[in-house]
């Protein structure tokens, strides 16, 4: 799977559950994503969000989803029921609900009992940096996203198992790539000393 292929991380949520007492209108806001803050893809391998990484992208159509489904959309930026914001913590939402909707209620629901309590986001990579620790460990930090699809509540986040295989091949690749060159600086310094 290529880095440039749609992409998706998974968290726990810094959600909080409010009513607006004036209109009974009922929000699910906080952190969908936080900056500076390492993710595990596997032992010795860790990725993170840089600042400003979503500066540009939160302004498209970007959905507020339930575990990823596209029949269950809690809120969208182009209708208004989703806002984004990105400061110096992360990417906030704030996801209004439609009381009208069962399953949004349901999700609302699930999420204030504290049944669900991770998010993930989709994704494409637009820039990010590689940096290998040469001690067996790396890590990728990305520095622009672009475009932001989703945000979504999930009680499994999805993808989590291709993005991990994703990077994993990435890195694999990067390895035998610095086996090649190291090959080939010693069979010309072989070469040279003949």
């Amino acid at each position: 799977m290529s880095r440039n292929k749609r992409q998706a991380r998974d968290l726990v949520m810094e959600i909080e559950k409010r009513e607006d007492d004036g209109t009974g209108d009922l929000f699910l806001e906080g952190y969908f994503a936080i900056f500076n803050s390492d993710y595990e893809l596997w032992p010795g391998a860790s990725e993170s969000i840089a600042p400003g990484a979503f500066t540009g992208c939160i302004s498209g159509d970007v959905r507020a989803l339930y575990n990823h489904d596209t029949n269950l959309v809690l809120g969208r930026t182009g209708a208004g029921t989703l806002e984004l914001r990105e400061d110096s913590h992360g990417l906030w939402g704030k996801i209004k609900i439609n009381r009208n909707d069962t399953d949004a209620m349901n999700a609302y629901t699930r999420i204030m009992r504290g049944d669900v309590t991770q998010c993930s986001f989709g994704f494409d990579i637009e820039a990010e940096e590689f940096r290998d620790n040469g001690d067996g460990t790396c890590h990728w930090t990305i520095l622009k996203v672009n475009p932001l699809y989703e945000i979504s509540p999930c009680v499994f986040p999805a993808y989590k198992e291709t993005t991990v295989s994703a990077r994993k091949e990435d890195f694999e690749n990067i390895q035998k790539r610095q086996h090649e060159a190291w090959q080939q600086k010693m069979k010309s310094k072989i070469k040279g000393g003949q």
